[in-house]
């Protein structure tokens, strides 16, 4: 990373997502170079492509300059404008590809956001439509983001044909709250969603029966939902999966899933799904893995006050994303280990001095 006047640049593209909000939400410029740049199809994918036009879309004078190679791309932020927007995915990633960094800037648009995302509903990369709808959108509750917020899954699409069809609204505010949030609490209660599309029903009911004979072991308060659809709304093509969410006594929550592949029983679905979850529950803290980066940004762009919040093991993801967040904002975090006095406990408490970021994007009535 380095500085180049006004312009702030990177190198690569594992980042590149996370980079582009940062910079939307501080209002500095990005330049990133050396995109695949030593790969056989060097230079930016089509649904990093596609991601940029979706951010340009969302905002209002926001520059994008992809070099002829497609290996640098600059952005010069606009404001973040919101309303109605349609936007078809390409179907080499999940829409939640998409969803994550919009979910980020959404709040502190001119407009309510009303985003139509069409694509792939659920893969084993990204964040499914029905973890975003179950966790990643309570996460924004903590910060006071909630009349309104809501995730409308019109059609399912499974990969590799696609053709499903989500509706993402959410409010705007002029400021979020100081989180809080040191407390994880016991697991009380488990949750789950098995969905079947273009297959026998039957394979949703298979994937409770043997999720259940994991998770029962270890608590009664189990309800898992099967949501089958059936004609135009179960999309291209054939495809299952199980979602999971565990949430504790303070609603914490931590989730998991599993996606057939080729060859995969529904048993194995449900197995990987379960065993997954009760790792992430092993990790502890009071945020999963997937929603550590979306919490650190809320919590950065939060009031003039110290927030807190205990974790688990930092992913290397969420390592890079405090570099970055050092970078465009200034912001560093204080990072204690949660219980000093236990050796063996990986949680760390995150502290913070929020910048007190107000939305100066919305509308005055």
């Amino acid at each position: 990373m380095s500085w180049t006047g006004q312009v702030l640049s990177f190198s690569g593209h594992q980042y590149l997502r996370s980079r582009l909000v940062l910079s939307i939400l501080s209002g500095k410029s990005v330049r990133i170079d050396n995109i695949r740049s030593e790969d056989k199809n060097p230079g930016l994918q089509d649904y990093e492509i596609s991601l940029l036009e979706l951010l340009e879309k969302a905002t209002n004078g926001t520059i994008i300059d992809i070099s002829v190679t497609g290996t640098t791309v600059l952005l010069k932020p606009g404001i973040i404008s919101g309303g109605p927007v349609i936007h078809d995915c390409p179907l080499a990633r999940a829409v939640g590809y998409f969803l994550e960094p919009l979910i980020m800037i959404a709040p502190f648009s001119k407009k309510p956001f009303q985003f139509t995302l069409r694509g792939i509903t659920t893969d084993d990369m990204d964040l499914s439509v029905d973890l975003i709808r179950t966790v990643t959108l309570p996460h924004l509750q903590l910060f006071g983001i909630s009349d309104g917020l809501e995730l409308k899954i019109k059609k399912r699409g499974a990969p590799p044909e696609g053709g499903g069809e989500v509706q993402f609204l959410c409010p705007i505010v002029k400021q979020v709250k100081t989180l809080n949030f040191v407390e994880p609490g016991k697991i009380k209660r488990i949750r789950g969603i098995a969905h079947a599309v273009r297959v026998s029903p039957q394979f949703s009911n298979r994937m409770i029966d043997a999720c259940r004979s994991v998770l029962n072991r270890y608590i009664p308060d189990i309800y898992l939902y099967s949501d089958v659809y059936k004609g135009d709304e179960s999309g291209k093509s054939p495809g299952y999966a199980l979602s999971l969410l565990a949430e504790s006594t303070t609603s914490a929550i931590h989730c998991a899933e599993a996606v057939a592949k080729p060859g995969c029983t529904p048993e194995d679905v449900a197995l990987l799904a379960s065993r997954a979850l009760l790792s992430e529950i092993r990790r502890g803290g009071c945020i999963d893995r997937k929603h550590q980066s979306l919490v650190l940004t809320m919590m950065v762009l939060g009031s003039e006050d110290v927030g807190r919040c205990r974790m688990g093991e930092a992913s290397a993801r969420t390592i890079q994303f405090l570099q970055d967040i050092k970078a465009f904002f200034g912001t560093s975090f204080k990072i204690v280990p949660a219980d000093p006095s236990d050796r063996s406990c990986t949680e760390s408490l995150y502290s913070c001095y929020g910048i007190g970021y107000i939305n100066v994007n919305r509308t005055l009535t």
